[in-house]
């Protein structure tokens, strides 16, 4: 049985190793937050969600799948978390009563395997009933998928031979094996066979004639006990087995099926946390990596939104056909909270989650990446500006045409001619390999440069500062410009009469 709720023609593999700049990504784009509200105090949720997001999906038909598949977790939220609380209670359960099955006897790992699937019959039972019940409730191909799999493989006559063939394990009337002589007249192919009894009635099995010849081991023969017991080990080794395969095929079941609900259930969690805000969120569709698409309307930061009490700001985009956008504009305006919410919402849309956003599309990258500025290095190891093209050397090795990588106030550490030209170098290389750039700067002779050329697969983007100095938090469509504002900042934290006052004198 395969759960394939994730992706059509697999499960989903929680081993899976993270992208080389998973821990980047975490810490730029502020992750964490994002993680511990899909969570919710859970840690095997934080586990999945954490691997599921960073593993981006990387064409549309996986996207569009996994999405359909959530559309019906978010409209039968209460029958999704009943299928994964039930996968759940199985596995602890299992925890509980069992111990494994290597270094034991044939004869205990027989017992312990039949009273394990006793409990997986049950809970197969309960899963087949909830199919019944809310199967045509779905419309996903996932799902529909996965009921129609229980309906034929969990049918009545199914379940009903697994507790005959359990009640006959359990061999109550002792066991039959049948046994050959070999070279030195040892005992060879050792099987355990039917009871040849069974059906016949007490009257009948008494007095038929006997088949065979009976010995009768005495009481206080101990080397005949253990012989005895060695024969009846060896012929229940194959059938011990065989029932302790069956029963890890469903345990695996049952695991994969707790992840990948794991992974639906997280992303209820998120838009139950959303919705109570008011905050919009949306499908995103998802375009081929070659193209260029990049519009939205709307988008927010949903890291920055779960750390506060009242809505965020959102923002609106049209970039389609560009390859590289340079954001400037006033200190404080929301420039790198906007590149995050460029950067979160590429991650939702490529592991099949809503975006924030009333409306989003973009064209699948291949890879994202972050180069934003660091705190100084307290070890003292390096500078900053070497700390810099250390990143920036390890994102040029890592990343293939049609990614993604988003700058924040990159090679601000030397000074402005020299960082200018570090970054539009680097800029230039970027975009001849087809990648894609998103670029927030303070750097004006760079920003500069690239707008007197007037390319045609750029966008000039700036933060919005109203004519008293206020912040609005918008990002809209403008040239660079020479000032930053910063005189906005120290009135604010100096105030304005202070100012006036030093002057004076």
């Amino acid at each position: 049985m395969k759960v394939y709720l994730m992706y059509r023609d697999r499960d989903f593999d929680p081993g899976c190793a993270p992208p080389p700049n998973a821990m980047e990504l975490i810490q730029d784009l502020e992750l964490s937050t994002l993680f511990d509200a899909m969570a919710m105090g859970d840690p095997f949720l934080l586990e999945v969600a954490r691997k599921a997001v960073l593993t981006s999906l990387k064409d549309e038909p996986e996207i569009l799948y996994r999405q359909h598949v959530l559309r019906d977790c978010l409209d039968h939220s209460s029958t999704l978390r009943e299928l994964y609380g039930l996968a759940v209670e199985t596995i602890e359960n299992k925890k509980k009563h069992w111990w494994g099955f290597a270094g034991r006897s044939p004869d205990s790992i027989l017992y312990s395997a039949r009273e394990l699937m006793d409990m997986f019959a049950a809970s197969l039972k309960k899963l087949r009933k909830i199919a019944d019940d809310h199967a045509q409730e779905f419309q996903s191909e996932g799902f529909s998928r996965f009921f129609s799999m229980l309906e034929r493989e969990l049918d009545d006559d199914y379940l009903s031979k697994i507790g005959e063939h359990l009640q006959e394990l359990k061999f109550r009337h002792g066991v039959l094996i049948s046994a050959g002589l070999g070279t030195g007249n040892k005992g060879t192919g050792y099987t355990l066979r039917k009871p040849r009894d069974r059906g016949r009635g007490w009257f009948r099995r008494v007095f038929a004639k006997p088949s065979g010849y009976t010995y009768c081991i005495s009481d206080r023969d101990e080397a005949g006990a253990r012989a005895l017991a060695d024969l009846r080990a060896r012929g229940m080794n194959f059938v011990a087995d065989a029932l302790a395969r069956s029963a890890d095929h469903i345990l695996g079941f049952f695991q994969a099926l707790r992840t990948e609900l794991a992974f639906y259930a997280a992303c209820v969690n998120l838009h139950e946390r959303l919705a109570a805000k008011g905050e919009p969120v949306s499908f995103p569709v998802p375009f081929p990596s070659g193209a260029r698409v990049h519009s939205f309307t709307g988008l927010y930061d949903v890291c920055l939104t779960l750390t506060l009490e009242q809505r965020v700001v959102g923002n609106d985009l049209n970039a389609d056909g560009k390859d590289l956008a340079i954001i400037t504009g006033a200190n404080r305006g929301g420039k790198s909270t906007f590149l995050r919410s460029i950067g979160v919402a590429q991650l939702l849309m490529q592991c099949g989650l809503f975006a924030p956003a009333e409306a989003f599309s973009s064209n699948i990258c291949q890879g994202l990446f972050t180069h934003y500025k660091r705190e100084e290095d307290n070890s003292m190891k390096s500078g900053k500006f070497d700390e810099e093209l250390g990143r920036m050397s390890d994102i040029a090795d890592n990343a293939t045409p049609q990614a993604l990588v988003l700058f924040n106030e990159s090679f601000a550490a030397t000074n402005e001619r020299e960082g200018s030209e570090i970054a539009g170098q680097i800029t230039r290389a970027l975009l001849e390999k087809r990648i894609k750039v998103f670029y927030v700067t303070h750097l004006y002779e760079f920003a500069g440069r690239f707008c007197e050329q007037k390319p045609e697969n750029a966008i000039f983007l700036r933060a919005e500062r109203e004519k008293g100095g206020e912040r609005t938090f918008r990002i809209v469509e403008g040239e660079p410009e020479t000032t930053s504002y910063g005189q906005d900042l120290y009135d604010t934290i100096f105030g304005e009469e202070r100012w006036e006052n030093k002057s004076a004198q």
